[in-house]
């Protein structure tokens, strides 16, 4: 029985590393590049390849429940939709993490034996492991929201000068859009593209809150939609919202500096006191010690 466990854990390293390595490459070998070469045929040669077809990771839908998928809709949409991170791809990357950790957690049971505080670990970690595109795709969308929040203001003010110079509000977005750079051009853009094929004004601008889920943004939209139902003048709006946007992002300022002190202080009790009390205190204790 103690030579079988050795390798049987080692067949089950073996399984987790191949399954890690075509995790890794193995989805641009095989139908990914019999695409390419077939794209390519009739056309001279163009040095770089350029298109690259996603594979189809439609299996994955099966493994996970409907109301896991709108989640990761919602968490996708608020990551600004990346490209490289298609829905059924993080789907299939779910079970492919959940395989692995489960391969690797029994390699490790084996391996420590009967040990209970391994086996709460691995408790632990092999369900956590089916939620870390989640939390990639939560910690991508905070960041896309903090960088709006922050951009807003600039924008606003720019949307003012150009409505005030006698542009159009859309012209103005559109310039605004198109001249900026971040998250917050790229969601005017999509908005001004969703009115030019026919969406409502109304309809765009709340599919811009919801992909956002920004409160600032929020606030903004909800104005300029009053403005156009009641015929209030646009430009008294940015001029408004703008001057309340920098307000909101001084005292956020504000409120994270007076919250250094008490991040601090978690980290000064835990590191540097002990450090600072054995370098003074150390000598003397010694000193008592051989007296």
């Amino acid at each position: 029985m103690s030579s079988i466990s050795p390798l049987f854990g080692l067949l089950l390293l073996a399984g987790a590393a191949a399954l890690a390595m075509w995790l890794a490459v193995g989805v641009r070998w095989g139908g990914d590049r019999m695409v390419r070469q077939n794209l390519k045929y009739g056309f001279g040669a163009t040095g770089t390849e350029t298109v690259r077809e996603a594979p189809d990771f439609g299996w994955a839908r099966r493994f996970t429940t409907e109301g896991g998928r709108d989640r990761l809709e919602s968490l996708y949409s608020k990551a600004g939709r990346p490209v490289d991170w298609p829905v059924a791809r993080l789907m299939a990357y779910k079970v492919y993490a959940l395989g692995g950790t489960v391969l690797f957690g029994l390699l490790i049971l084996l391996l420590a034996g009967d040990n209970g505080m391994i086996v709460v670990i691995v408790a632990v970690i092999v369900p956590l492991s089916y939620f870390v595109p989640d939390l990639l795709l939560y910690s991508r969308g905070t960041e896309r929201q903090k960088a709006i929040g922050l951009a807003l203001a600039d924008t606003l003010d720019q949307m003012m000068i150009a409505v005030e110079a006698g542009l159009g509000f859309e012209s103005a977005m559109a310039r605004a859009g198109h001249n900026g750079k971040g998250p917050l051009a790229e969601e005017l853009v999509r908005t001004l593209q969703e009115m030019r094929v026919g969406i409502p004004r109304r309809d765009a601008y709340l599919a811009l809150e919801q992909r956002t889920d920004v409160p600032d943004l929020r606030t903004f939209t909800r104005s300029v939609i009053q403005a156009d139902a009641y015929g209030i003048s646009i430009s008294s709006v940015l001029r408004t919202q703008a001057n309340e946007m920098r307000i909101k992002r001084r005292q956020r300022a504000e409120e994270a500096a007076q919250k250094i002190p008490t991040k601090i202080l978690i980290p000064l009790m835990l590191f540097i006191l002990p450090v600072l009390f054995l370098t003074v205190l150390g000598p003397t204790v010694l000193n008592v010690l051989k007296m």
